[in-house]
C-alpha cells in the first residue's frame, strides 16, 4: 500500500511514543496511540497499515517489530547527508544540534557567503565559502539541503541546489520555492506555527470567557 506524504509527516510521532514505553510492553494497540497522540483511531490504523500490516484483533501491534519498521521506512537506519546554507544564528544551532543523527542524518558542512563566517563550528562542523557548494555536494553524495538565509536569497540557494542534484529541500526561509518539480521541499515557517498557537489560545480565552 502506498502511503501519503501527509501520513509519512505522522510517523515520527509513532515512533517516539512507542520508544516511550516500558521496555516490558511487548503489544500496544491503534486504540491506545491514538489515544496518547490525541488523532482517530481509524487514522492511525491505516497509516500503521500502510507500512505493516494490520494489527492482531484483542492484542495489537508487536511494540519492537513496529518500531523496526517505522525506524527502516523513515530510514532512520541509513544515514542521509545534509548541507545547510545561511550559518547566521538559526543555520549555526541548526547545524551543531546532534539529535537529526537519530532520524538518520548527519549535516556534514555549512556555507556562507560571509568571509567572517567561514572556518569551524562550536560544534566541530566546516563552514565553507558558498563558491565551493555544488562541487562538494556532487563528490559528498549529498542528499538533503536546509536553507536558512534571508527570502531574497532563498530562491538563488535553491536554483543552486537542485544544480547540485539534491532530492530534497528543508526551507526556513519565508517564501515559497519554485522548482522544476524533481525535488522534495518542506517549508519550515515558524512565524506561522507560532501564529497558529496564538490564535489557538485566543480562541480558547474566548470561549472561557464565554461560559463564565
Amino acid at each position: 500500500m502506498k502511503i501519503s506524504y501527509s501520513a509519512v509527516k505522522r510517523l515520527p510521532s509513532y515512533l517516539r511514543c512507542l520508544k516511550e514505553f516500558s521496555e516490558d510492553t511487548k503489544n500496544v494497540s491503534s486504540r491506545l496511540l491514538a489515544e496518547k497522540l490525541g488523532l482517530g483511531e481509524i487514522l492511525v490504523r491505516k497509516d500503521l497499515s500502510a507500512i505493516s500490516g494490520e494489527g492482531k484483533p484483542r492484542i495489537g501491534y508487536d511494540r519492537k517489530t513496529l518500531i523496526s519498521v517505522l525506524e527502516e521506512t523513515l530510514g532512520y537506519n541509513s544515514e542521509n547527508s545534509a548541507v545547510l546554507v545561511g550559518a547566521g544564528k538559526l543555520g549555526s544551532a541548526l547545524l551543531d544540534y546532534g539529535g537529526f543523527a537519530e532520524a538518520g542524518i548527519r549535516i556534514t558542512a555549512a556555507f556562507d557567503n560571509d568571509i567572517k563566517k567561514i572556518g569551524v563550528s562550536e560544534g566541530g562542523k566546516y563552514i565553507y565559502p558558498l563558491s565551493d557548494f555544488e562541487e562538494f555536494c556532487r563528490q559528498s553524495n549529498v542528499k538533503i539541503g536546509i536553507i536558512t538565509v534571508p527570502a531574497d536569497e532563498a530562491q538563488g540557494i535553491c536554483n543552486l541546489m537542485e544544480r547540485s542534484g539534491l532530492e530534497a529541500i528543508w526551507n526556513f526561509a519565508p517564501v515559497s520555492l519554485k522548482t522544476d518539480g524533481g525535488i522534495l521541499i518542506h517549508n519550515e515557517n515558524m512565524a506561522e506555527s507560532l501564529a497558529l498557537l496564538s490564535s489557538f489560545l485566543k480562541k480558547r480565552s474566548d470561549t472561557e470567557s464565554s461560559e463564565d
